[in-house]
């Protein structure tokens, strides 16, 4: 008898109603509002009401660089949360990513753990859930829209015109008055009136004109499925906009820096502070535009304003999950929400758990959580997880190439402690790596069929001298639960000494400048002998420090494929370095992002999608 497929199982399993779950929990009825029968959005009052009461264990689960098949880090997720919470009975929450329809449609399908360790109703998880992708979408096109629209209304109206559009008078009492946002672009230019009527020819311009220099704009329309036919695209070709034509791209939703605010923010009120301060473009002066000087962030805010609150599912066996926001892992920092985290750390209490994914490998995903999202939230993990695959250390060990999509060599299907052997030189980098920030690491060996014991005690053992306090053999996909009872264990252990005495540091300090912190991540992390850049990195390098921006921490932009650069170098790349081909800024969400390599920001449909 086959094995059931995760449709199969997910569709098998009644889920409780959402009300239930939430009471079980500690979410009060009025902090919920429900989606239907078996989803909801927690509102953020439950901060409000328990901000006296103590965080729980804070775990994160991160990986090696996996093969492109992946080797189950969201189904280990699940699995431990489903082990804590229904088998150790533990207050347990499990806290992912919402997944982009790109890859749903794509090559990898969803993104709801598998087999007997995943969230449901996994088709609503998967697909538009309670509609927050398609939020970051509206206001990522509304902020784009408006870049566009004033550069136009700029190069076809005099100063006194647009000033009378901007500030117009008010219909009744025939007076100008300006707004909180027009007053925050005055300060900015140092301009201290608060009278529309006193300022000078040459600060109305100056007001009303932000000069915006197109080849500098950073903000690209979005769309949520995988379409290569809008990498590159003319704008303004219609009759009403000739003469204002210009070539750009849309890249999918989920790269956008409305997303990356949406995980990185802490309320409301940040969050409308951090999209003011989103710089869209710089000025042919070089001066930062942001979305405060397009008068917009109010707007964006109001179309973001029920994104934030955090989405409420349950596993397979009836374990609470918080699902959301979902940042691409290579051009963002591939984590889910700073708010759920804190809401499902005060709803646990100092006893339970919260479980949270870090995307990729523990090179991209868990280095950002520790460096980015740990600095903003002010939250501390007491274990990591680091989930390997027999699979996948064969292919770091010398085994053929994995390709999605065509059959998987006979290499991996039949036992070769060779290739695990020396396929766990790149799993001891990554137990290191997390060991640099001081966070104690156990190993979750995730099983496949066809793995043997020999295997299985080779990997535990590396493991072990590589500085995991713990190695443990996970069947979570095919038992739910108990398959991780031995991990979830072990991850217990740890949290309570690590509740104690924590040892956690980041990589870097903040006040490094641009080129010192990329080169802390690219030596200690990757391995690299050293960096190099590009002149338009070195450009931006100068630009952004000139602007302000060299003292926020750095979110690289790599392959998730190799601890190098190179999606190709396995195992452990020795003598190579990073070269820098770009440098960008995320201001708003509070990172400066390097490009290492071709980075693509909307994928393209397989040949047989998933």
């Amino acid at each position: 008898m086959s094995f059931p497929s995760d449709i199969e199982i997910a569709q098998s399993v009644a889920p409780k109603n959402i009300d239930v779950i939430a009471n079980e929990v500690g979410i009060l009825p009025e902090e919920l509002e429900p989606y239907g029968r078996t989803k909801a959005k927690v509102s953020l009052q439950v901060l409000n009401r328990l901000k006296d009461s103590p965080n729980g264990n804070y775990v994160v689960v991160t990986g090696i660089n996996p093969t492109p098949l992946g080797e189950g880090k969201s189904t280990t997720t699940v699995g431990l949360a489903q082990s804590l919470g229904a088998h150790l009975n533990k207050k347990t929450f499990a806290c992912l990513r919402q997944p982009s329809q790109g890859p749903t449609f794509g090559i990898k399908g969803g993104a709801a753990g598998g087999g007997y360790s995943q969230v449901i109703p996994m088709e609503e998880f998967n697909l538009h859930l309670t509609g927050d992708i398609h939020a970051v979408s509206a206001a990522t096109n509304l902020l784009a829209a408006a870049i566009d629209t004033r550069m136009f209304h700029e190069k076809t109206q005099s100063d006194k015109a647009l000033y009378r559009r901007i500030a117009p008078e008010d219909p009744k009492t025939k007076e100008r008055v300006f707004t909180p946002i027009m007053i925050r672009r005055l300060r900015k230019l140092g301009i201290d009136k608060l009278n529309p009527n006193d300022l000078t020819d040459e600060e109305i311009s100056r007001f009303v004109r932000l000069d915006i220099n197109p080849a500098t704009i950073t903000v690209n329309r979005v769309v949520d499925v995988n379409d290569r036919f809008l990498r590159k695209i003319t704008i303004g070709q219609a009759s009403t906009e000739e003469g204002h034509s210009r070539e750009t791209q849309f890249d999918i939703a989920v790269a956008s820096e409305i997303m990356a605010i949406l995980a990185l923010t802490t309320d409301l009120a940040d969050m409308r502070e951090r999209l003011g301060r989103m710089v869209v473009a710089s000025s042919f002066k070089d001066e930062p535009i942001t979305a405060d000087d397009l008068g917009v962030a109010g707007a964006l805010t109001v179309l973001m304003k029920d994104a934030i609150l955090p989405n409420l599912l349950q596993t397979l066996e009836h374990t609470p999950v918080f699902v959301h926001a979902g940042p691409f892992a290579n051009i963002a920092h591939g984590n889910s929400s700073i708010i759920a985290d804190r809401i499902a750390l005060k709803l646990v209490g100092e006893d339970g758990f919260v479980v949270t994914e870090a995307g990729f490998g523990a090179d991209i995903g868990a280095e950002k959580f520790m460096d980015i999202k740990c600095r903003y939230s002010g939250l501390v993990p007491q274990c990591s997880v680091i989930v390997a695959t027999a699979r996948a250390l064969k292919m770091h060990g010398g085994g053929p190439k994995v390709v999605a999509g065509i059959p998987i060599p006979g290499e991996y299907l039949t036992e070769n402690i060779e290739l695990v052997t020396e396929g766990c030189k790149n799993l001891e980098v990554h137990i290191k790596n997390m060991l640099k920030f001081g966070v104690p690491v156990v190993v979750a060996i995730n099983k496949f069929s066809t793995d043997t014991d020999n295997e299985i005690n080779a990997i535990r053992d590396i493991s072990l001298r590589a500085g995991a306090t713990a190695a443990h053999l996970c069947n979570h996909f095919a038992e739910g639960g108990k398959g991780a009872l031995d991990l979830a264990r072990s991850v217990a252990e740890i949290c309570a000494r690590s509740r104690v005495e924590s040892g956690f540091k980041f990589l870097y300090p903040l006040e490094l400048s641009i080129k010192e912190k990329i080169e802390h991540i690219a030596t200690q992390i990757y391995g690299a002998d050293g960096v190099d850049y590009t002149e338009d990195a070195e450009r931006k390098i100068e630009l952004y420090t000139r602007q302000g921006f060299s003292g926020l921490p750095i979110c690289m932009a790599k392959t998730h494929l190799s601890l190098s650069t190179d999606p190709e170098a396995k195992g452990v790349p020795k003598g190579f370095r990073v070269k820098i081909r770009d440098v960008r800024s995320s201001v708003g969400a509070g990172f400066v992002y390097p490009l290492c390599g071709a980075i693509q920001t909307l994928p393209g449909l397989p040949t047989r999608p998933a």
